[in-house]
């Protein structure tokens, strides 16, 4: 068994040379809101969910992203609305918030 039922990794990658970033795109609050969130609803902690910042995981054209393991499972977001989505359903439930999704 794995030390979390769930693992999910924002980007919070910063770019310097103007290209696209998920940092740009408030990545950072919302990762932010989502560790808050989960611990709230007493989501957090081992054989739990765990909300990790990471850097540039290499999707940030579909940013920003975050990606929930262990079902690989990449989505992009745009407010604390979508997060809640996705705690809510994904992390809680088991159920993919398809309108989210970022196909792998």
């Amino acid at each position: 068994m794995s030390h979390f039922q769930r693992h999910v990794f924002f980007c919070l990658n910063q770019r310097d040379d103007g290209r696209a970033c998920c940092a740009d795109r408030g990545s950072k609050a919302m990762w932010q809101y989502a560790k808050t969130r989960v611990k709230a609803l007493g989501l957090a902690g081992p054989g739990k969910v765990r909300i990790n910042q990471a850097g540039c995981l290499d999707r940030c054209d579909a940013g920003p992203v975050c990606v929930v393991y262990p079902e690989a499972v990449w989505y992009t977001f745009i407010d604390q609305h979508d997060i809640d989505e996705i705690i809510d359903s994904h992390l809680r439930q088991g159920i993919v918030v398809e309108r989210l999704r970022v196909d792998g």
